[in-house]
């Protein structure tokens, strides 16, 4: 029943914002050139790997280790505080990738360094929006958005997704937590490997 609920709202979604969505294209292709899409490889459900597909809103590298605030220019700025950037994952979510709500989906190395409490995230599809995102999203930090995932997934009903969504409604009427402060969201945190940067879009 989840499932099919996400195929006919992401193809209805497809359809109705198919204007918007060429739009915001045609923009980035004037803005930053070709690709317009941003692709990278993400953990999905049971950590299976899968390619999210997202509008570029960062420009290359003119320098190694530019700072990613520096790359992001004002189409940039708009399509992430509008949410279009994510736009083209209805496409994830037709293919059975991500659901329409679970908890973001992460990079593989991160996942590397899930503990058995962490990995509680990959029991569900990730989602295009969730409870840590309408729970502070960038703003928090990375125990904090755990715990909020973990606790969806033990608590996810019709009824708390349908809440979400409606939560997900009005941080796009007033957009809040797209980046932390700074312009750079905290990477996920692990002994082993240096944090990463940028977790929300790396494009390189």
């Amino acid at each position: 029943m989840r499932r099919a609920l996400d195929v006919g709202v992401s193809a209805a979604a497809l359809l109705v914002l198919a204007p918007f969505l060429g739009a915001a294209a045609l923009a980035v292709r004037l803005s930053l050139g070709r690709p317009v899409f941003f692709r990278q490889t993400r953990s999905g459900l049971a950590g299976r790997p899968f390619r999210i597909v997202k509008l570029r809103t960062m420009r290359a590298e003119a320098y190694p280790g530019e700072p990613d605030p520096d790359r992001v220019d004002r189409v940039g700025e708009f399509l992430r505080a509008t949410s279009l950037d994510e736009l083209p994952q209805l496409w994830n979510v037709l293919r059975g990738e991500m659901s329409l709500i679970g908890p973001r989906p992460t990079l593989p190395d991160q996942v590397e360094r899930y503990g058995p409490f962490e990995r509680r995230r990959l029991e569900v599809r990730p989602g295009i929006t969730g409870w840590a995102q309408v729970n502070g999203r960038n703003d928090i930090d990375w125990p904090a958005r755990i715990r909020l995932d973990v606790w969806y997934v033990d608590h996810r009903t019709a009824r708390l997704d349908l809440r979400i969504a409606l939560l997900t409604l009005r941080r796009l009427w007033r957009p809040s937590g797209i980046t932390a402060t700074g312009g750079v969201n905290p990477g996920f945190p692990g002994p082993a490997t240096p944090s990463l940067r940028a977790v929300h879009e790396e494009e390189r």
